[in-house]
């Protein structure tokens, strides 16, 4: 079982930058993959950026390609999400998601096995 927490949300402005940080404690996180998702309220939960076991493979959103970077840190079980030029369309409750080990990802929420329990972005134009 692993258990998520984000953290590094907040009120910024439009064209500000936040870092995300999910920390991750249990299970064997540094063999999954981890994905960053956000919702808006009344709206599914959308795909943001995810990242493999072993940092070798990413991908984004288009949306927020150029702007958002996952990165992670397996030796301190964690994954960051630094965004950059923030729009108000990136406003979100933003989370992290880790799929079981080894198995497979991608942009589905079905994919992700553990999930944090979120952390606001506000970006105010």
């Amino acid at each position: 079982q692993v258990h998520l927490v984000e953290s590094g949300g907040g009120l910024v402005q439009t064209g500000a930058s936040l870092r995300l940080s999910c920390e991750a404690s249990g299970g064997a996180f540094s063999s999954s993959s981890v994905a960053w998702f956000r919702q808006i309220p009344e709206k599914e939960r959308e795909f943001v950026a995810a990242i493999s076991w072993n940092s070798a493979t990413t991908f984004y959103k288009n949306s927020v390609k150029g702007r958002f970077t996952i990165s992670r840190d397996n030796a301190k079980n964690m994954v960051f999400l630094q965004m950059e030029n923030l729009k108000s369309e990136d406003t979100a409750v933003y989370y992290c998601a880790a799929a079981k080990p080894f198995s497979e990802y991608g942009r589905s929420p079905g994919m992700y096995d553990y999930w944090g329990q979120g952390t606001q972005v506000t970006v105010s134009s």
